[in-house]
């Protein structure tokens, strides 16, 4: 074992604020003060560490002192807390419409995942695993966002299995919205072709 010092690329006021975050969740479910093994600030710089450099779950546990099922606990409840954090997609229609975006665009992006493993049935019968992606041969999660003309996220939906179509997960999480922002807001949307024939349920 080789112990070294490393810095963390993100600005301090980051793992604060998600140090607040993880205090008010604990508050809310009326964790015991103290009984946590790391304090929220450092379970913070855990979750951001995921984040920014895809660090292996077991070595961030490894190097907080903590377990790996606990390490993967408390990666969990810092996704969770942010995520709450996320804007309602009609929210965020509204925000890009008000902050004069000619369009946003609706995309889908494929990540791997080593994970999740559930059996389901092919439409044609067939057991499969339902997180197994057949464009990428590998188990991988389907995530459908909406970004701005120059490629920033707007608006990020739930995941779903990789062996989910793009617009089979745009019609369960994001069609209806852009209908709804074309017609009431004039915010048209962009996308690429794996979303042919989209529009034709918005006319």
């Amino acid at each position: 074992m080789i112990a070294y010092r490393a810095m963390l690329d993100v600005p301090r006021d980051l793992a604060q604020y998600g140090s607040r975050l993880l205090h008010a969740e604990c508050r809310r479910r009326g964790t015991r003060k103290n009984s946590k093994v790391l304090t929220c600030f450092w379970q913070a710089v855990l979750g951001l560490r995921w984040f920014r450099q895809n660090a292996e779950v077991a070595a961030l546990a490894r190097d907080h002192g903590v377990s790996r099922a606990t390490g993967y606990r408390y990666l969990d409840e810092v996704i969770d807390v942010l995520a709450d954090q996320a804007p309602d997609l009609h929210d965020a229609l509204a925000k890009a419409k008000a902050d004069g975006l000619a369009y946003v665009i609706p995309n889908g992006k494929i990540f791997s995942t080593d994970r999740y493993s559930e059996k389901t049935l092919s439409v044609d019968g067939k057991q499969i695993d339902l997180w197994y992606s057949g464009k990428h041969r590998e188990p991988d999660g389907n995530v459908q966002a909406l970004s701005e003309p120059d490629g920033l996220p707007r608006w990020v939906a739930d995941v779903e299995p990789g062996s989910t179509h793009d617009l089979t997960a745009a019609r369960e999480h994001v069609l209806g919205a852009l209908y709804w922002a074309h017609s009431q807001l004039d915010l048209p949307a962009l996308a690429d072709g794996d979303y042919e024939g989209a529009g034709i349920e918005g006319r």
